[in-house]
C-alpha cells in the first residue's frame, strides 16, 4: 500500500534536508567544484582534437550557469533543489560520457 504523506521516512532519498529545505547554497559550492574539476580534466583533453570535448565543455559550463540562475530566479522550495541537483547530474553525466567516449576513440588509435 502506498505510504501517504504524513507518514513519509525523513531518512529516504528525498526526504533528505538537501533536497527539501535547503536554500540551495550547497548545491552552488558542491556543483561549483565539480565543475572546476570537470572542465579542467576536459580543458586537457582538448590537445587531443575531438570537438566533443568542446561541446562537453559548452555543456558542462551551460548547466553551471543553469545551477546559478536555477538558485536565484526560482521560488525556494523543492521545485528549486530538485532542478539544481538535477543539473548537478547533468554535469557528472556530461564529462563522464564525453571522456568514456574520447578515451575509448584514443584507445582505438592506440591499440590498433
Amino acid at each position: 500500500m502506498a505510504r501517504l504523506r504524513r507518514d513519509a521516512d525523513p531518512t529516504a532519498i528525498g526526504e533528505q534536508p538537501a533536497l527539501t529545505t535547503s536554500s540551495g547554497t550547497i548545491w552552488l559550492v558542491v556543483a561549483g567544484i565539480f565543475t572546476a574539476i570537470a572542465l579542467v580534466e576536459l580543458a586537457f583533453m582538448l590537445t587531443f582534437g575531438n570537438p566533443l570535448v568542446v561541446v562537453g565543455l559548452v555543456l558542462v559550463a551551460g548547466q553551471y550557469l543553469g545551477i546559478l540562475v536555477t538558485r536565484f530566479i526560482t521560488p525556494a522550495g523543492r521545485l528549486r533543489l530538485r532542478i539544481m541537483a538535477g543539473l548537478m547530474l547533468g554535469i557528472a553525466g556530461v564529462s563522464l560520457i564525453v571522456v568514456g567516449v574520447v578515451a575509448a576513440e584514443r584507445w582505438s588509435t592506440i591499440a590498433g
